[in-house]
């Protein structure tokens, strides 16, 4: 899981540790859930092939298996990482660059 403060470091201040009563609006919007959305591939499909799919068809995307993927946030590109097994076998994304400013996709 990404925490905001390993996604946006550099909200690590003197504010957010602030305990008066002026800043507590700022803390509190680190306990605001986002999801997070990673991107490994796309492909373009007619409607008539979408309407062709059966539970076996295989979807070849535009990326290959070691391509870095995309991290997004409401539609904003916010890293970019790799994917990586976890010890218990699940997915996991490997952050390898965080974008300085979102960048809306095209």
């Amino acid at each position: 899981m990404v925490t905001p403060e390993k996604v946006m470091p550099e909200f690590e201040s003197q504010d957010r540790r602030d305990p008066s009563g002026r800043n507590s609006y700022r803390r509190s919007i680190f306990s605001v859930p986002v999801t997070v959305t990673v991107s490994i591939g796309q492909k373009r499909l007619s409607v008539q092939e979408i309407l062709e799919l059966q539970p076996d068809s295989v979807i070849a995307l535009t990326s290959k298996v070691d391509d870095p993927v995309d991290l997004f946030i409401d539609d904003k590109l916010i890293a970019k990482g790799e994917l990586v097994e976890t010890d218990d076998g699940q997915i996991a994304v490997k952050i390898v660059e965080i974008i300085e400013k979102a960048i809306e996709p095209e």
